[in-house]
C-alpha cells in the first residue's frame, strides 16, 4: 500500500521533520502550524498527541503537553481538527503518542481515524517492538500506516535487526540516551553509533532525532542519516511568539 512517508524517503535526502504538540500554544493552532510548516519547507511533520506523563521528553515538550491538555486538547478533538487537513497539507503526517492515550481511545479505532484524516504513520516510543509485532502490527498495516520505532546507542545489534525486519519506512535514530531538548554537540559517540549502524547494512534508512535545534545541528546529523527531526527547539520558538503561524515561518526561515 502506497504511503507518503515512503514517497519522500524515495526521492529526497536531508529530510527535515518537525515535531510539535497539538493544541499548543493555543488549542486551535494545530492546523495553522501544519499549513505554515508545509509552506516553509518541512518534508515531514510529527503531530504530538499530548499526554500527562510523556516518555523521554524533556521539560519543553513536557510543558507543552501540560498546556495543551489544560487547553482542552484530546485525541478525539485532535482528529476533529485534522478532518479535512489533506485539502491543504500534502506532506507526510506522523502521529506521535504514548501508548496509553491510544489504548484508552482504542488502538484499532485510533488507526482507523489516522487513515480517515490522512495520517501516514505512528511513533509510539513506549511500545516495545515485541509487543508491536505480536499485538498491533497487523492492525497498523491494515490501515496503511507505517510504525516508526526508536533505537538508541544502547540498543543491541539483535534488537536493531529485529526492528529493521519489521519496519517499512525509516528507523528513528536517537542521537543519545538523553531526553529531548538537551543541548549538545554531536560528538564522536554519535558518529560511532552512526558508523556501527552503517556497517549493519540495514534495509531501512535512518532519521535522527533528539538534540537537533537549528540548521547547524541538522547539517551535522544529516551527514550520517537520511534526515533530522527537530522537536523541542521548534516547540519553544512557537511558544515565544503570540502568533503561531508567524513563529513557525520565522523558525523555518533558517532552512530556506
Amino acid at each position: 500500500m502506497s504511503n507518503r512517508i515512503n514517497t519522500v524517503l524515495d526521492y529526497k535526502d536531508n529530510i527535515l521533520s518537525i515535531y510539535f504538540t497539538a493544541g499548543y500554544p493555543k488549542l486551535d493552532d494545530t492546523v495553522k502550524i501544519l499549513q505554515q510548516l508545509e509552506r516553509s519547507g518541512a518534508d515531514m511533520i510529527e503531530v504530538g498527541v499530548p499526554f500527562s506523563d510523556p516518555i523521554a521528553d524533556g521539560p519543553t515538550i513536557q510543558h507543552s503537553n501540560t498546556v495543551a491538555l489544560e487547553n482542552g486538547m484530546s485525541v478525539q478533538l485532535l482528529f476533529d481538527q485534522l478532518t479535512g487537513v489533506r485539502e491543504t497539507v500534502k506532506v507526510p503526517l506522523i502521529m506521535m503518542s504514548s501508548l496509553n492515550p491510544i489504548i484508552q481511545y482504542g488502538f484499532e479505532r485510533f488507526c482507523q481515524k489516522c487513515q480517515e484524516v490522512g495520517a501516514d504513520g505512528l511513533i509510539i516510543p513506549d511500545l516495545p517492538v515485541e509487543e508491536y509485532i505480536s499485538e498491533y502490527k497487523a492492525i497498523v498495516e491494515q490501515y496503511g500506516l507505517r510504525n516508526i520505532i526508536l533505537i538508541t546507542p544502547s540498543s543491541t545489534d539483535a534488537r536493531i535487526r529485529l526492528i529493521d525486519e519489521h519496519t517499512d519506512s525509516f528507523i528513528y535514530m536517537v542521537s543519545s540516551a538523553a531526553t529531548t531538548g538537551v543541548n549538545k554537540n554531536f560528538s564522536q559517540d554519535f558518529e560511532a553509533f552512526a558508523s556501527r549502524l552503517q556497517a549493519m547494512n540495514l534495509k531501512n534508512p535512518l532519521v535522527t532525532g533528539f538534540g537537533i535545534k537549528d540548521k547547524e545541528s541538522f547539517d551535522q546529523v544529516t551527514k550520517f542519516s537520511k534526515g533530522g527531526i527537530i522537536g523541542s527547539a521548534f516547540v519553544k520558538a512557537v511558544a515565544e511568539v503570540g502568533d503561531a503561524g508567524k513563529a513557525t515561518a520565522d523558525f523555518m526561515r533558517q532552512f530556506a
